[in-house]
């Protein structure tokens, strides 16, 4: 039994979770760009994640899973409908029962499990949209990295609908609809921007905001005695940091552009200062994975104390950035 949404256009995205839900907005009819999705979400954030249960540190530079979708339907006036089972058949039977009321689906997955992902990484922090559904696949819409419009096997989906880990949620689905009219923008879009501020600026632990990055700071001289593998690690934590779905920087280029998005939209010269602060930040972050790409190579500690201190300017940079948007 085939249904295929047809004259599904993707939206073209750098970043999973923004990607996904414009690809959902997009075919309702709402075309917001990729910065102003992630910006609306209160997407900026940071984390320096590291427990006893894990092979090394997970270095993460936006709000928690789920929340940014969450976030963006709430801000939009919009229902984020979310459905989760254990039931693998239950799961795939919400999916079947949207599609055939031409509905699109954000499905959140371990990437490792599809058959389009080359780079085999488990990551249960992943989402796509699944816009159609015959007898052996399921036609799927990701980022333009990974190539827009493609199509996985239905058994690959499933398990990567139902993974377990870090970030993985019990086979969760979700789609948006209309309540009313939307919101004007310009509210959104500030209030948007000072709750964001607000939450990087009073983290709930240590590891997180700005006082995150300045652990981070202190934590990465303790590499070299914290990894079991160098050169893995740290090559793979610099390209999960700068490529993995980030859109750059560690999601400082997305927020970079949504404040230069929104500076022109509010006519707010505090705004403006802020996204130039980010204009100098991003490429910052950009040093600190390449510092720590070829630490990982050349097994050089110094690159490792030049991206410490970096880190102190970085956290008192966006300090500064983020007072300036509360």
């Amino acid at each position: 039994m085939s249904h295929i949404i047809q004259g599904f256009v993707p939206y073209e995205g750098e970043h999973c979770e923004t990607t996904a839900m414009g690809n959902l907005l997009q075919f309702a009819g709402i075309r917001l760009s990729e910065p102003m999705l992630f910006g609306l979400g209160e997407g900026l954030g940071f984390i320096y994640w590291d427990s006893k249960n894990m092979d090394f540190p997970f270095i993460g530079g936006r709000v928690k899973t789920d929340r940014l979708s969450a976030r963006i339907a709430s801000r939009l006036n919009l229902t984020h409908r979310v459905q989760e089972t254990s039931s693998i058949e239950k799961a795939r039977k919400n999916v079947q029962s949207c599609l055939e009321h031409g509905i699109p689906v954000g499905l959140k997955l371990d990437s490792y499990y599809l058959d389009y992902f080359t780079n085999k990484v488990h990551f249960a922090g992943h989402y796509a949209v699944i816009y159609g559904m015959d007898e052996e696949y399921a036609y799927m819409a990701d980022t333009r990295q990974q190539g827009g419009r493609l199509k996985t096997r239905l058994d690959r989906l499933a398990m990567a609908r139902n993974a377990k880990g870090p970030m993985s949620s019990r086979n969760l689905s979700f789609t948006i609809e209309y309540v009313g009219d939307l919101p004007p923008l310009k509210p959104a879009v500030r209030s948007a921007l000072s709750q964001n501020a607000h939450d990087f600026l009073n983290p709930p632990i240590q590891n997180a905001g700005h006082k995150g990055i300045l652990k981070m700071s202190k934590e990465i001289l303790k590499w070299p005695s914290r990894s079991k593998n160098f050169e893995h690690d740290l090559c793979l934590t610099a390209l999960l940091m700068e490529r993995g779905g980030t859109g750059g920087a560690l999601f400082r280029n997305l927020y970079r552009d949504f404040l230069n998005e929104s500076a022109e939209l509010l006519e707010d010269s505090k705004i403006k200062q802020a996204c130039l602060m980010f204009e100098r930040i991003a490429p910052m972050w950009t040093a600190i994975s390449s510092l720590i790409d070829d630490a990982g190579k050349t097994g050089s500690f110094h690159n490792l104390e030049q991206a410490s201190r970096l880190l102190l300017e970085i956290a008192d940079q966006e300090r500064t950035a983020m007072e300036l948007l509360l």
